[in-house]
C-alpha cells in the first residue's frame, strides 16, 4: 500500500497529465462504466456545522477498483490556521478489496478540481478567450490560477479576494491584477472561476459581457450559493452530473426554487459533451456556465494518476498491509 501525502500528490499531479484523465474519467462515466452514487452526509444533531462527507465510487470496467474519500468538515478550523477540510482517499482492487493507496484528501480535491476546471473551460469557453477572472483568494483560487495559465498561457488574468491584503499577497506571489471588487473582476472578462465559500449570491449576470464562461466551484452542499438566480436562467448550464446538481447544488437549487429555471434548463453533463452528444457551447455570444460539484469517479481517476506515477518516480510512502 502507498501512503501519498500532500507533497507527494503536489509532485506526481502534473495539471496537464490530470486534464487528461478528468477527460477520460468524464468519458467512461458517460459511457456507464462508474457507479458512483451521491456524496453522503453525517451531521449529528448538535454537531452542526461540523460534519462528515462520503463520497464513494467503483469503477465497474478494467481495471477494476474501489474508492472512497472521507472529509471532516469544520469550519471554524480556518480561525485556527487549519483546513476545513480533513481527510483521506482511499484506493482498493476491485476485485480482491485491498488497499492500494491512501491520498491526502483536501489536497487531491484541490488539484483534480482544478483540472476539471480546467478541462470545461477548454470545453465551453470561446476559443478566443484571454481574460480570466478568479473569484476567491484561498488554495482553490491559487490552484486555478496555475490551471488557467496551463491552458491560456497568454491570458490576464484579474484576481478578487474577500480579504484585500490576502488577495493582493496571491496577485503579487502569482502576476495577477488584483482587483478592488467581484464586479471590477468579472467585467469584460471572457472566463470568471468562483472559488469561494459564499452562502449567498456573489455574481449577478449584469456584470458579465456576452459570450462569458462561468466556472462555478466554490459552494457544494444545498445551502451554499454564488450564483444569483437570473444568472443561471440567462446561461447555458452545464453540469458534471445532473443528479447531484438538481439535489446538491445550492446554485441550481436556490434557481429552481425562485422559479428562474426548470430542471430542464441543464443542457447536458460535462462527459455528454465530451463524447459529443451534445454540442455545448453553440454561439459566440452565448453565456455558459458550468456548476461543479465534484464525485468519486474524479477523486478515482486522480488518485490512480498520482499513484502510478509516484511508483513510476520512487515517491511516496511503501507500507506493509497484511
Amino acid at each position: 500500500m502507498m501512503l501519498l501525502d500532500a507533497r507527494t500528490l503536489r509532485a506526481t499531479l502534473d495539471l496537464r497529465a490530470c486534464i487528461d484523465a478528468m477527460r477520460a474519467v468524464f468519458v467512461e462515466v458517460a459511457n456507464g462504466g462508474f457507479h458512483a452514487p451521491l456524496r453522503s452526509r453525517v451531521r449529528p444533531a448538535g454537531e452542526s456545522p461540523n460534519g462528515m462527507t462520503l463520497m464513494p465510487a467503483l469503477r465497474t470496467a478494467v481495471p477494476r477498483r474501489w474508492c472512497v474519500k472521507e472529509m471532516v468538515v469544520t469550519p471554524g478550523n480556518a480561525a485556527h490556521g487549519l483546513d476545513p477540510l480533513q481527510g483521506v482517499v482511499v484506493l482498493h482492487d476491485g476485485s480482491d478489496g485491498r488497499v492500494l493507496a491512501i491520498a491526502d484528501a483536501p489536497e487531491l480535491t484541490t488539484l483534480r478540481t482544478a483540472a476539471t476546471t480546467a478541462l470545461a473551460t477548454l470545453t465551453f469557453a470561446r476559443p478566443d478567450a484571454r481574460t480570466v477572472a478568479i473569484v476567491g483568494a484561498g488554495a482553490q483560487g491559487r490552484t486555478h490560477i496555475e490551471a488557467m495559465r496551463a491552458i491560456l498561457p497568454d491570458a490576464h488574468l484579474r484576481l478578487w479576494g474577500r480579504t484585500p491584503e490576502k488577495a493582493a499577497a496571491l496577485a503579487r506571489d502569482t502576476g495577477c491584477e488584483a482587483a478592488p471588487s467581484i464586479e471590477a473582476a468579472v467585467r469584460d472578462a471572457d472566463v470568471v472561476c468562483t472559488v469561494t465559500a459564499a452562502i449567498d449570491p456573489i455574481l449577478r449576470r449584469d456584470w458579465l459581457a456576452p459570450g462569458c464562461h462561468v466556472n462555478a466551484v466554490g459552494s457544494s452542499t444545498p445551502a451554499a450559493c454564488e450564483i444569483e438566480p437570473a444568472l443561471m436562467a440567462a446561461a447555458s448550464l452545464f453540469v458534471d452530473r445532473r443528479e447531484a446538481a438538481l439535489a446538491e447544488s445550492g446554485d441550481v437549487r436556490r434557481a429552481l426554487s425562485a422559479g428562474a429555471i426548470g430542471e430542464a434548463h441543464v443542457r447536458a453533463e460535462l462527459g455528454e459533451v465530451l463524447c459529443g452528444r451534445h454540442p455545448g457551447r453553440s454561439s459566440p455570444g452565448e453565456i455558459t456556465l458550468y456548476k461543479s460539484l465534484g464525485f468519486g469517479a474524479l477523486d478515482l481517476a486522480a488518485l490512480e494518476l498520482a499513484l502510478a506515477t509516484a511508483q513510476a518516480r520512487g515517491l511516496g510512502t511503501q507500507v506493509a498491509w497484511s
